[in-house]
């Protein structure tokens, strides 16, 4: 009996240790697969992380893969039948090897395996939207979505790719219903293309429409491609009825903090200085002096002509003169007209739009001396109307 219990003892702390030593070894191996190596060369998970990690730095390195990373691979599926990297590494050489049909049946076996594997879904999505079956490499983005910690910025440039199809545009509302993290990340993918910005804006759910980010890089984005009147367009459709349709700059009352850049102003707070609103439709602006830099501007859309600006200056006008207003057709080196702060105040200001100046800046900024001059004032009743001598 006493020979029984030590032999059971034994036993007990053997397997005991073999418990311990494998959940080390899985640890290690997902953290750093040498050390686990060392620890257990043999054991299939290492087996499969160092053939996997070699795998990778072969593929960063542009150089074939060693054949003995793939026996690794092989001989690991053979001794841990359930782990699914075998085969999502299988998938990848039968896809390379211009066998699809293998590929998807590996990945589809990979994911039986580990139902939550990334690369799984990853790889199936691509398989699935490269036959051309959009039901199903959809189901596989929502999963990557689901399981991404980062919400599916992965699964972001699939969806993108299949919204610029309008086929595709009820399975993916289907889709953003369940996910609106994902819904958000695809139309900042679409808004950034101009050639799918039709597809962010015909997309966007109601909940979505007073999402910034997507919103504004549809508007930057038709900017940047020279469409200024359907980038104001998007933007009154945001907005609604605060963009009024024919005024030459939006806001002159400063009162009016909602209605995103560029077709409003885009006031600073930098170590330049800062631009900001202030009660009695003004703009209060403090210039520190010590570097050039813009403090407020607005993109226009001024039809070509003379045009008159006139203002009030608030505060010290006597070192105003640091202060200019200028003008700029979209995307020129440098400006049709520039002017003082305190000259415009004093005498007003006038200037002319030449054909082929489609978009135009108007740029309030600060230009520093050898001597730095702190500047404190706010300008009121800002005009800018057509007509005048030009200049």
């Amino acid at each position: 009996m006493a020979v029984r219990a030590a032999v059971a003892a034994v036993a007990a702390l053997l397997i005991g240790i073999q418990v311990v030593r494998n959940a080390a070894v899985h640890t290690l191996v997902e953290m750093r697969p040498a050390d686990a190596a060392r620890a257990w060369n043999d054991h299939p998970a290492v087996e499969i992380g160092v053939a996997m990690t070699d795998i990778a730095k072969a593929s960063r390195a542009r150089r074939p893969v060693s054949p003995s990373d793939f026996a690794k691979i092989n001989d690991a599926a053979i001794r841990e039948p359930l782990a699914p990297e075998p085969f999502l590494v299988r998938g990848v050489q039968a896809g390379l090897a211009g066998d699809p049909a293998t590929a998807q049946r590996a990945f589809e076996a990979a994911q039986w395996r580990d139902p939550r594997s990334l690369p799984a879904a990853y790889f199936l999505a691509d398989r699935y939207f490269r036959s051309g079956d959009v039901t199903h490499g959809l189901r596989e983005v929502a999963a990557l979505a689901r399981l991404s910690p980062d919400g599916g910025s992965a699964a972001a440039p699939y969806v993108a790719q299949y919204a610029a199809n309008q086929a595709n545009w009820p399975a993916l509302r289907k889709l953003f219903e369940s996910n609106s993290g994902l819904e958000n990340r695809v139309l900042v993918a679409l808004a950034s293309d101009v050639r799918t910005v039709p597809a962010a804006l015909a997309l966007a759910s109601p909940t979505h429409t007073e999402n910034q980010q997507w919103r504004l890089m549809v508007i930057n984005t038709l900017v940047q491609a020279g469409d200024y009147p359907k980038a104001r367009a998007a933007a009154a459709g945001f907005v609604g009825s605060r963009l009024r349709p024919g005024e030459l700059v939006h806001d002159l009352e400063f009162a009016d903090p909602t209605t995103p850049p560029p077709f409003n102003w885009q006031l600073t707070s930098s170590t330049v200085g800062l631009a900001e609103r202030q009660k009695g439709a003004r703009l209060h602006v403090l210039f520190y002096g010590d570097e050039d830099g813009t403090l407020a501007s607005q993109l226009l859309l001024l039809p070509l002509g003379a045009y008159n600006v006139s203002m009030r200056l608030l505060g010290d006008p006597a070192r105003a003169h640091s202060l200019t207003w200028s003008i700029w057709c979209d995307k020129a080196p440098q400006p049709l007209s520039s002017i003082t702060l305190d000259t415009a105040a004093t005498r007003g200001w006038q200037f002319n739009v030449p054909a082929g100046c489609q978009a135009q800046w108007l740029r309030l900024s600060g230009v520093s001396a050898d001597m730095a001059q702190q500047v404190d004032v706010s300008i009121a009743g800002l005009s800018l109307v057509r007509g005048g001598r030009g200049a």
